[in-house]
């Protein structure tokens, strides 16, 4: 998404906690000014900067923003914080309310122990008090999906637009022949409930590739049946691959809006999903996805099984063209339509 609004606002100035040039493969970006916080400058923050979240809020206030006309925040953890002068707008795009402070906290804190639940309480506290506190710094929010729309509605009690973002849906192939595999992609932490969909495939006996690294790595490796295959981290070209040939993609989690399920739409592959969250918004029931009712893996089984009864009704090169309403060059139409509205 930063790489569409670089393009939108080609001479743009970039401010960010941390920056590692090193690790930031994208041209686009790397032709702006970038300016770090102080966080930037603390031991190890380019690889443990979770350990200063609580000097977040201080650090943005610090910013001096004082000749910028446009203030354009990419808000999911503390950013939209910002102190900006009277002669500013200020357009929030929500990927979400921190998760963590919010309604999603108990799934964040879910494997924690005892004492860290216990010593991270106060300041889960204090940063749902400011995060609430800094929506009136904000003279416009966008949510990037319905179900956002909604948590910005409950935390901030703030009215926003809504625009999807961008996905590159012509860089995927929906041509290729389908091979007799589910796909389970993605980080594999505990929110995103990967192992509902290796305990659907271990009872039904149906192949399954799972494709993602994250703290369950092993625990989905020690679950997983002779039918289901596990790759770890794999690069894009490998996810690319395997979403221009699996049967279907297995979404099991409830994600803001989520990219895979275009990404793999705009590759022809429909979405087995639980109906809930973003999902909701990116697919089609029954044309595009078949939504499953319940968070479990009886419920998912009978979602696949009424895939493999049905599948879906539309064929994958109308998957594919559906795709077209999420690409890149929408969104930095609607997204120049809404700020000039601001300004």
């Amino acid at each position: 998404m930063l790489e569409a609004l670089c393009e939108l606002f080609p001479q743009a100035d970039i401010f960010t906690h941390v920056y590692d040039p090193e690790q930031l493969d994208s041209p686009i970006i790397q032709r702006h000014n970038v300016h770090t916080t102080f966080v930037n400058r603390l031991p190890f923050a380019k690889t443990k900067y979770q350990w200063y979240l609580p000097l977040m809020p201080l650090a943005l206030e610090q910013l001096d923003l004082r000749d910028y006309k446009l203030i354009l925040s990419s808000e999911s953890g503390p950013a939209k914080g910002v102190l900006v002068s009277p002669n500013s707008r200020h357009v929030c795009y929500c990927h979400s309310p921190m998760r963590y402070v919010w309604d999603m906290q108990p799934e964040y804190f879910a494997n924690a122990s005892i004492v860290k639940k216990v010593l991270a309480a106060p300041l889960l506290h204090y940063l749902r008090m400011w995060d609430a506190s800094t929506a009136n710094r904000v003279d416009s929010f966008v949510a990037n999906s319905s179900c956002i729309q909604r948590r910005i509605e409950l935390c901030y009690r703030r009215e926003s637009t809504v625009i999807h973002p961008p996905v590159d849906v012509n860089d995927f192939d929906p041509t290729r022949s389908r091979d007799d595999f589910y796909l389970l992609a993605g980080e594999l932490v505990p929110y995103k409930k990967p192992e509902l969909a290796v305990a659907a495939c271990n009872a039904l006996g149906k192949k399954l590739v799972v494709i993602g690294g994250g703290p369950m790595v092993e625990s989905i490796r020690s679950m997983a049946g002779p039918t289901v295959q596990v790759m770890g981290r794999q690069p894009f070209s490998v996810l690319k691959d395997h979403l221009a040939r699996c049967k279907a993609l297995l979404f099991p989690g409830m994600e803001d809006f989520g990219i895979l399920p275009v990404e793999a739409m705009a590759s022809g592959a429909p979405v087995i999903a639980y109906g809930n969250g973003g999902i909701l918004d990116s697919t089609v029931p029954d044309k595009t996805a078949i939504y499953f009712a319940e968070q479990t893996s009886q419920s998912l089984e009978e979602a696949i099984r009424l895939f493999e009864a049905k599948g879906v009704r539309w064929t994958a090169q109308e998957i594919a063209a559906h795709t077209q309403r999420f690409s890149r060059q929408r969104f930095i139409t609607e997204m120049d339509t809404h700020i000039r509205s601001v300004l």
